[in-house]
């Protein structure tokens, strides 16, 4: 495959996780360790953690809030889920800007690092929102759970009226407390 190709495959790859690969990725679109070795020396690429690399080119772009979450879902190999107030966050809902990152992950993860904090839950289809190179709990989840954890309580006071501001009409607030409260139960079991 010509550099051009593998270039392109990789950037296609990247480009829907905002700029950051794996090197399994960058295997799998043609760059050998070594190769790899050496777009890290060179600049081509910036290293993010182990195994994790971003593109330069995206170092210059205007950056979303959210962009750490993807560096942390491809730490996590796709298995966690940013949720609690890093969710409230994603979600722009309340005055939630956590200084430590917030992910649920499957009972039996196994991986841990000390700038984020593991919440250990099997969570439900229904549960998660896809978001551009991460997942993340629904709003009604990252309420509950935060309620759950007792968090700062003006955080989840912010995030509820926030929530209940984005909610138009009755019946949108009667399927929002309902799903609140589904939530709430889920978490108590």
């Amino acid at each position: 495959m010509s550099k051009e190709g593998r270039r392109e495959r990789l950037w296609q790859v990247a480009a829907i996780q905002r700029g950051y690969f794996t090197a399994k990725q960058a295997l799998d679109a043609g760059y050998s360790y070594p190769v790899q070795h050496y777009h890290r020396e060179q600049g081509h690429w910036r290293r993010i953690d182990h195994g994790i690399y971003r593109f330069r080119e995206y170092l210059d772009l205007p950056g979303e809030d959210t962009d750490h979450f993807v560096r942390w879902s491809l730490w996590s190999r796709d298995r966690a889920v940013v949720s609690h107030t890093s969710a409230l966050a994603a979600h722009d809902l309340g005055i939630a800007n956590p200084a430590t990152i917030h992910l649920t992950v499957p009972p039996h993860f196994r991986k841990n690092h000390h700038a984020v904090s593991l919440h250990r839950a099997s969570l439900t289809p229904d549960e998660i929102e896809h978001h551009e190179g991460f997942r993340v709990t629904t709003p009604t989840r990252a309420i509950a759970e935060t309620a759950a954890a007792r968090m700062d309580q003006d955080i989840l006071d912010s995030a509820v009226n926030w929530f209940l501001g984005a909610a138009h009409t009755d019946t949108d607030i009667d399927d929002a407390l309902s799903r609140t409260d589904e939530a709430f139960a889920t978490l108590k079991a």
